[in-house]
């Protein structure tokens, strides 16, 4: 396989896992993957979301928890769809290395540094940051 293939299968691979992975956070916390509590199942409830995201704001304002709940989705969503569409996909992939960021350094500061490290966070991170470096011209 030449390398520019490789590149650009590497690529494909890392926006559809990327996207994915937001996509399947927010059916999430709509109950789309099973009930609160259910195997696999993170939230279950958009209130359980709520609360996890006031856990890891604890230091945000608590009228500000729904917006930033929201933020989040939306933002998790249209990164998604831009992830998999490819245009302007290093700004995308940027976008989503920095949301991603912000989620490991919460995570850290509210839960310990084992929380976003067992979850792959800064992982995502790196591979969004990394995909958004290869893709060219912005």
């Amino acid at each position: 396989m030449e390398n520019g293939t490789l590149m650009a299968a590497a690529q494909w691979f890392l926006r559809v896992a990327l996207a994915a992975g937001f996509l399947s956070a927010v059916a999430d916390r709509f109950g789309l993957w099973g009930p609160a509590g259910a195997p696999n199942v993170a939230w279950g409830t958009w209130q359980a979301f709520i609360d996890y995201v006031a856990k890891l704001n604890w230091f945000a304002p608590p009228a500000s928890i729904p917006i930033l709940a929201w933020t989040s989705t939306v933002a998790e969503v249209i990164l998604a769809i831009g992830l998999l569409i490819g245009w302007q996909l290093r700004w995308f992939a940027l976008a989503a290395g920095l949301l991603l960021l912000s989620f490991a350094i919460t995570m850290t500061f509210a839960l310990g540094v084992k929380a976003p490290l067992d979850s792959s966070v800064f992982a995502a991170a790196g591979s969004a940051f990394l995909l958004a470096a290869s893709s060219g011209k912005a």
